[in-house]
């Protein structure tokens, strides 16, 4: 089987002390997994006791995160099949993602080698991504 053909799927994950609320990280993992090419029309989102199962949460926070990708339209509930891709978000192609995740992988060294833990990386880069959002914008 080509890989092409091959279903896709998202294994979702939870950061307890992120300050974001747990509906909307799942919805942020879809909206990046189908910016990234991880996740295409089509493919199948896992069922509701998929997700309660993998991360031991209400169902009701699984289903708030689908309805408002549902609401978005990136993808459509079918009675009793699941939960499906509708349409990708535009993002890199997998060329520009290597080139990209090489390059990125290099400044994590060189940050790591300045004495950078992760959360000093994260920090830095939100305050980066922020100030280049109002260069942007002016």
């Amino acid at each position: 089987m080509d890989i092409a053909q091959v279903p896709q799927t998202i294994i979702f994950y939870l950061e307890p002390r992120s300050g974001v609320a747990p509906y909307m990280q799942l919805v942020r993992q879809v909206q990046h997994a189908l910016r990234l090419g991880m996740l295409r029309p089509g493919d199948q989102l896992p069922t509701v006791r998929e997700v309660v199962s993998h991360l031991a949460i209400n169902p009701n926070t699984v289903l708030k995160a689908y309805r408002e990708l549902e609401r978005a339209g990136l993808v459509a509930s079918r009675p009793g099949q699941g939960t499906f891709v509708l349409r990708a978000l535009a993002g890199p192609t997998a060329a520009d993602q290597t080139a990209l995740g090489a390059k990125l992988d290099s400044w994590l060294d060189e940050a790591h080698g300045a004495g950078m833990d992760s959360q000093a990386i994260e920090a830095f880069i939100a305050v980066c991504l922020r100030s280049h959002s109002r260069e942007e914008i002016a």
